[in-house]
């Protein structure tokens, strides 16, 4: 009798599972929610192919055809925390003292902390995209959100006079001006939307004529009524600055038709597929950076390799020295384009500088691997230039 009740319940419990896996076969679990709204850049928005192929004319490559939606952190999969690394600064003359190191200032999760620039306070702004807001971080560490609802803002700029201005991300990609009043400065190319432009709307760099210089698989000026021009041949573009006087523009990438990948940043290149390795201790400062030479009426000429380092994110001293992302390093390269050192960094994928700080003497820097960020600071000899937020 026991083994018949035993082979009874053992055949209804194999009648059981089988019943269980021809109903999960009929009924599966469902699907993940398409992802789209604030928090998801344009080329990541399940809408974006047919939002594209519906408003361009010639509408932009699908990804890993030339045309992707790298930059930014498109396309990442799953990744761990930041990773530490020893590090040893030496001195670079009138910029930094040998044996200075660097402190963490805060530390989130997702892809929120981009494009910082200095407040009047000696704190910083930092574009949140995944929260589509704009935090604060006083000089003494204190947090708070400023602004919302930026439609997946990934990096600030303020002019001389004032004016804060984000790029949002998010489909369909703009220039959106926060300050003094809150507006759409551009979200047109040749009567097209940006996003037909392809790729990620990245780095942004505003002027005190009311217009901003902006990267987007290219160089681009959005005068003060919000009209777009393109410049020059130069690729695989994401950190811009303007000099101290605004005479002279800086982005990191290399001219048209220069050998080699994509300019090398700290996530292992600029915007593109078949850029180099991500950054590991120890690598050579690589990249490139070009400069142009800008008109009275923001227009640019006189494109120019300037530098043979560059990266990710870029910022300026008072001497008119820049400074940029290079892989494992911030280089610091001179007004003529001569590298004069570099400052190591604590961990991998540096992503954006400003100066703030007490009389604007402390570099700020942001690694960000797109689910994980860290912003530390370390103490200058060199001091920011006050004219403008950076």
């Amino acid at each position: 009798m026991k083994s018949n009740a035993l082979l009874i319940s053992t055949l209804s419990c194999i009648g059981a599972t089988a019943l269980t896996a021809v109903m999960l076969a009929q009924d599966p679990a469902p699907a993940p929610a398409p992802r789209q709204g604030p928090g998801v850049q344009a080329a990541n928005d399940a809408r974006y192919r047919d939002w594209v192929t519906a408003q361009c004319k010639v509408p932009p490559a699908p990804r890993g055809a030339g045309g992707g939606a790298r930059a930014g952190g498109a396309g990442f999969g799953p990744r761990g925390p930041l990773t530490h690394v020893d590090y040893t600064v030496t001195e670079i003359p009138g910029v930094i003292a040998a044996g200075q190191k660097w402190q963490t200032v805060w530390t989130g999760r997702g892809n929120n902390a981009d494009g910082i620039i200095a407040t009047d306070d000696g704190g910083i702004l930092a574009a949140q995209n995944t929260d589509s807001a704009v935090m604060k971080i006083d000089r003494n560490g204190n947090v708070s959100t400023l602004y919302k609802d930026t439609n997946t803002g990934g990096a600030l700029a303020m002019s001389k006079n004032g004016s804060l201005f984000v790029n949002s991300r998010a489909l369909p990609a703009a220039v959106l001006q926060l300050a003094p009043q809150r507006k759409i400065l551009a979200d047109k190319y040749n009567g097209e939307p940006l996003d037909c432009l392809g790729g990620v709307l990245n780095d942004l760099t505003a002027d005190s004529k009311g217009g901003v210089y902006f990267t987007h698989g290219g160089v681009l000026y959005a005068n003060p009524k919000g009209v777009v021009t393109k410049y020059g041949t130069v690729t695989g573009v994401n950190g811009i600055i303007l000099s101290p006087d605004e005479k002279t523009l800086y982005v990191t990438g290399r001219l048209g038709g220069a050998p080699g990948g994509a300019a090398a940043g700290g996530r292992g290149g600029a915007g593109g597929a078949g850029g180099p390795p991500r950054c590991v201790a120890g690598s050579p400062v690589r990249g490139s950076m070009v400069a142009f030479d800008v008109q009275p009426d923001g227009s640019l000429t006189n494109e120019r390799q300037f530098a043979s380092a560059g990266g990710d994110g870029s910022t300026i001293d008072a001497e008119g020295r820049v400074y940029t992302s290079a892989c494992p390093w911030i280089a610091v390269i001179a007004p003529d384009g001569k590298l004069l050192g570099t400052i190591p960094v604590p961990t991998d994928d540096i992503i954006s500088l400003a100066f703030s700080g007490p009389d604007k003497k402390t570099l700020y820097g942001v690694a960000n691997n797109q689910q994980y960020d860290e912003i530390f600071k370390i103490e200058m000899i060199a001091q920011g230039y006050k004219g403008r937020a950076k």
